[in-house]
């Protein structure tokens, strides 16, 4: 073998070998998602406090809310007072009515639904018409269970444009208008309202001002007295 000529660099030393491949680092992980906290609830659904108010949670809402509205009138009562009263999360009230008016509402028929009372008024002597239906609206404002809605919706239908328009629905379209419509007479919206403003007149002075003496008359009294009225309104050509 032979060296370097003359003028030739010496070689320098071989490359050392490259290091074999070591595993692969894992990939970075996302710390796991906190959990909700108990009470917090996702978009739409009511919170676990909410969920768990059990059986009989919407009527105890309704019973709140009747108590509610019928004390402090629409304007002056929450969502939040309702669900207080009835023990529960708003998050319930909510998910079960949506609004402050649709509870209101709810509250009003669940204890009075007028149109049932339709029927029994039409049924029978025309003549004696105006006699079954002051029995039939004093009747509910006679009793105790049902007087505490319609003084929620007479007190705040004064002041409050939902509360008046449940009032009308209520009392106009589901029950006089009805009525009128049954007897086949002319004017039966005109005859509805003129019979509404006989008996919603008598019910804010007896029941929601206390109007002395007719807040103590006797009940009968009240419809013998108010039944020809209501009559001549409904029947007369």
């Amino acid at each position: 073998m032979t060296g370097p000529t003359a003028g030739e660099p010496a070689p320098g030393p071989a490359p050392a070998p490259e290091p074999a491949p070591g595993p692969t680092p894992p990939a970075p992980t996302k710390p796991p998602s906190p959990s909700p906290a108990p009470g917090r609830r996702g978009r739409g659904r009511p919170s676990r406090t909410a969920a768990e108010a059990g059986p009989g949670a919407r009527e105890r809402i309704l019973a709140a809310a009747r108590r509610e509205f019928a004390e402090h009138g629409f304007d002056r009562t929450s969502v939040r007072a309702v669900a207080r009263a009835a023990g529960v999360d708003a998050a319930l009230v909510h998910h079960y009515f949506g609004t402050k008016e649709r509870v209101f509402a709810a509250s009003i028929e669940v204890s009075f639904e007028p149109a049932l009372g339709v029927h029994d008024v039409l049924a029978g002597d025309r003549d004696t018409i105006g006699e079954r239906l002051a029995r039939l609206f004093f009747g509910v404002w006679e009793d105790e269970h049902t007087r505490a809605p319609l003084l929620a919706v007479m007190r705040s239908a004064l002041t409050n444009e939902t509360a008046a328009g449940v009032m009308r629905t209520f009392v106009l379209r589901r029950l006089l208008e009805r009525i009128a419509e049954g007897l086949d007479v002319p004017d039966p919206t005109l005859r509805a309202e003129l019979a509404a403003s006989q008996m919603l007149g008598v019910a804010l002075l007896r029941y929601v001002l206390g109007v002395e003496p007719l807040a103590s008359v006797d009940a009968e009294e009240l419809v013998r007295r108010v039944a020809p009225t209501l009559q001549r309104h409904l029947t007369e050509r």
